[in-house]
């Protein structure tokens, strides 16, 4: 084993609103059976990086649940294993993670414990599939510093959010700047890294003494001009989970065939936790078109252009339309959703009316089932 891989899951952003109150962005739902987290886990092991740590923190809850067990994403103990890190008051730290940075400095002692030569660094929110022995390879032929994998992101998708690169001839970077106020620039940083592991133990030390706690501004920033950082190109589908909008589409992408096929039908795999639950059932009213029906979903009434996920009840004369249902939600006879993403475990009353109008509606419903 070259490498070790840390994935970065304790993140929240204010612009996925009541999405995350209650879980970590790399805890949410995706293509009716997967959660975000699944992705990056998935490349590791099918990377044969077989030990791998994430780092938790906000809202972990539901995260730690799923996490349970290292036998989905097989991760076997005797070749390495999976790690969930949360951040824990000791005598000499008294903080929560104050940033990227730090997060992995805290739990320095998994690096230092550690002898492979090499260290993977991964978001938990990606969408993705990618083999890092590639990167690893790439970063080893260019004797690089750092190695960060990029990506060049489609016409109409806004790179305000991302750090923009710019590379010379030999792909080095000669610039990143981090969420500009305008770029023309569509090459971003997809949040993957590649260092080797006692100069990664190095730097973090160095931006810590200092009070930098963010693995950008601390690391790849300061010392462009010092280490060799160059870009790795990935190609294929990447989308980040940050805002309402990028949860909706990223999961309505997966209604198209390609992607999902990419994803689910071409080796390697995709794996995800498995719930021990009955396909779905359609009953002779359902009308289903061009969507995603997960296990355990029962369904009565018309579902169009959209992701349902596991567990939900679809009642009589019922009509979804370009929505997200998320996991074990009740909708009721003669409801009517259109432009929406369904919070798990909500109720959708009787004859209830739920449109997005010009932006995706977030329906949170909880009301008495029995």
């Amino acid at each position: 084993m070259k490498a070790i891989g840390i994935i970065l899951a304790g993140g929240n952003s204010s612009r996925m609103q009541e999405l995350t109150s209650r879980r970590a962005i790399a805890a949410m739902p995706v293509a009716g059976s997967y959660r975000a987290v699944d992705f990056a886990l998935s490349n590791m092991t099918n990377s044969h990086i077989q030990k791998v740590a994430v780092l938790t923190q906000y809202s972990s809850r539901s995260l730690h649940e799923h996490l349970n067990s290292s036998k989905w994403w097989d991760f076997g103990r005797k070749q390495g294993g999976l790690y969930l890190f949360a951040p824990t008051i000791t005598q000499e730290n008294a903080f929560w993670y104050r940033g990227t940075a730090d997060a992995i400095y805290q739990n320095k002692d998994f690096l230092q414990n550690s002898h492979e030569p090499y260290v993977v660094i991964a978001s938990g929110d990606g969408i993705y599939k990618l083999d890092y022995n590639q990167v690893i390879n790439a970063h080893i032929d260019t004797l690089a510093d750092i190695t960060v994998v990029t990506t060049e992101l489609p016409e109409g998708v806004d790179n305000t959010r991302f750090g923009t690169v710019v590379t010379d001839e030999e792909n080095r970077i000669i610039s990143f700047e981090e969420k500009p106020l305008q770029s023309s620039n569509r090459v971003v940083s997809t949040g993957v890294y590649v260092i080797r592991r006692r100069l990664l133990l190095e730097l973090l030390e160095k931006s810590i003494k200092d009070n930098n706690f963010d693995f950008v501004s601390g690391v790849l920033t300061r010392y462009k001009n010092q280490k060799k950082i160059c870009a790795y190109r990935m190609e294929g589908y990447w989308s980040n989970i940050a805002t309402v909008e990028d949860y909706f589409r990223t999961n309505m992408d997966f209604l198209n065939r390609d992607i999902r096929d990419s994803f689910f039908k071409e080796y390697p795999d995709i794996y995800s936790k498995v719930d021990d639950l009955p396909p779905a059932k359609y009953n002779p009213t359902a009308v289903v078109k061009n969507s995603l029906i997960a296990s355990g979903s029962i369904v009565n009434g018309v579902v169009e252009n959209s992701v349902i996920f596991k567990k939900v009840y679809i009642g009589n004369n019922v009509t979804i339309k370009n929505s997200i249902i998320l996991n074990d939600v009740q909708i009721r006879d003669g409801a009517y959703i259109e432009n929406c993403i369904v919070e798990s475990r909500g109720t959708i009353p009787e004859g209830a009316r739920r449109v997005g109008e010009g932006s995706i509606l977030i329906v949170d419903e909880k009301a008495e089932r029995y």
